[in-house]
C-alpha cells in the first residue's frame, strides 16, 4: 500500500477534554466573535487588523508578541479591532519545507501530528488567556476544523485552497468570519465563486458523517496578490481594482459585500517593508471613496518580534520568522497607531 499508517488520531472531543478553553476564554471568544462579524456586516465601522507571524513557531515567542500587540490594541480599540495571526499550519508551492507547529512542534525535529495538535492548542489558549485576543488562522486542512472550532475567530482559505471544493464547503459550515483568498492567478471570479459556495447551504461529507451545513454569510474576500504566467508578481490592492471587485460584487447574489487587503504575499513580493506604504495606500483609498470605505473592512499584516526572516537552524534568532519575512515590531506599533489616525 502506498499508505503508511503510524497511529489513529485523537478525536477533536479527545483533545479538548485533553486541553480545554477557560470558561472565562470562551465568552471572550464569543464577544470577538461577534465584533468581527459586526465589522464584516458593516454594523461596526472600525477597522479589521489582522496581524502577526507568517508561522507561529515558538509559542513564547508568539505569546510575547500577541501580549505586546494586545497594549497597542487596547490603545487603538475605539478605531481597530486587532485580531491576531496564530497560523499553525503553513502551506508550502513545492509541498516540501516547514509546514507548521501543528505538524511539526520543533522545526529541527521529525512531524509528529498528536505533539503537534497539543502544542497548536496550548499555544491559543495561553495566548487568548494572557492578551484576551482571540485569533485568526488558515484552515489548510478542512478535516481540522474541529480541533480549533472553540479557538478562532477568523479563518482564511489560502490562494492554493481557494478553488478546492472541500474547503468552499466546509466554510459554509463556520461560525466566524471566514476570508477566500483570490488564488494565485490572481482571477476575481474564482474568489467571488468560493465566496458564493460558501455563503450557501450544502449536503456533503464532512470528517466521516453525511452532513449539511447552513451557509456562512460572514464569506468574504481577501486580495493577496497574483502572479503572472511569466512567474511575476502583480498586486491587486490598487483604487481600480477594488473599485473593480466592488462592481463584480454588486452584480452577484452575495450578501455582505467585503474585502480584506493582504499587504504581504504577492502584493509586496515579499518585500515585507512594502506592507507599510501599501496599508497607507489602503487607508488613503478609503477615505478618497465611499464604495471603498463599505468594501475593504480591514487589512492582514506578517509582523513579528523580529524583522526579516531566517533558516531553520539549531541557533535560531528568538522572534524571528522562519518562513516569509516580516515587519520587526517597532514598525508594527507605529502602523498600528497610523491605521487608527486614518480609520
Amino acid at each position: 500500500m502506498s499508505f503508511n499508517y503510524l497511529k489513529k488520531m485523537p478525536t477533536p472531543e479527545e483533545i479538548k477534554e485533553m486541553l480545554p478553553v477557560p470558561e472565562k476564554v470562551q465568552q471572550l471568544k464569543l464577544q470577538r466573535d461577534k465584533e468581527v462579524a459586526d465589522i464584516i456586516t458593516g454594523k461596526d465601522d472600525r477597522f479589521l487588523c489582522i496581524i502577526g507571524p507568517c508561522s507561529a513557531d515558538n509559542e513564547d515567542a508568539v505569546c510575547e508578541y500577541i501580549s505586546k500587540l494586545s497594549r497597542v490594541a487596547e490603545d487603538i480599540k475605539d478605531k481597530v479591532l486587532v485580531v491576531p495571526r496564530i497560523y499553525t499550519n503553513k502551506p508550502r508551492t513545492t509541498g516540501s519545507g516547514y509546514k507548521g507547529i501543528a505538524s511539526q512542534p520543533d522545526p529541527n525535529e521529525a512531524p509528529d501530528m498528536l505533539a503537534g495538535l497539543i502544542a497548536m492548542r496550548k499555544m491559543h489558549i495561553r495566548a487568548m488567556t494572557e492578551s484576551e485576543l482571540t485569533a485568526a488562522d488558515e484552515m489548510l486542512y478542512p478535516e481540522n476544523w474541529g480541533y480549533v472550532d472553540d479557538l478562532l475567530s477568523y479563518v482564511a482559505i489560502g490562494a492554493r485552497s481557494v478553488e478546492d471544493q472541500h474547503h468552499r464547503l466546509t466554510v459554509s459550515g463556520f461560525d466566524v468570519a471566514s476570508g477566500m483568498k483570490n488564488p494565485t492567478s490572481g482571477d476575481f471570479s474564482v474568489m467571488l465563486n468560493s465566496v458564493y459556495a460558501a455563503q450557501h447551504p450544502h449536503h456533503f461529507t464532512f470528517s466521516g458523517y453525511e452532513v449539511t451545513t447552513t451557509g456562512n454569510p460572514l464569506a468574504h474576500t481577501i486580495l493577496r496578490g497574483a502572479v503572472s504566467k511569466h512567474g511575476n508578481s502583480t498586486q491587486n490592492y490598487h483604487y481600480e481594482d477594488l473599485i473593480r471587485l466592488h462592481n463584480m460584487y454588486e452584480e452577484m447574489d452575495l450578501v455582505n459585500p467585503a474585502c480584506i487587503i493582504d499587504a504581504n504575499h504577492s502584493n509586496s513580493n515579499k518585500q515585507f517593508k512594502e506592507q507599510i506604504r501599501i496599508v497607507k495606500e489602503v487607508m488613503h483609498n478609503r477615505n478618497h471613496s465611499d464604495d471603498i470605505k463599505k468594501l475593504v473592512k480591514g487589512v492582514m499584516i506578517e509582523s513579528y518580534l523580529v524583522e526579516g526572516c531566517q533558516p531553520i537552524s539549531e541557533n535560531q534568532t528568538y522572534g524571528q520568522s522562519i518562513t516569509d519575512p516580516c515587519l520587526g515590531w517597532e514598525d508594527t506599533r507605529h502602523l498600528l497607531y497610523t491605521i487608527a489616525e486614518r480609520n
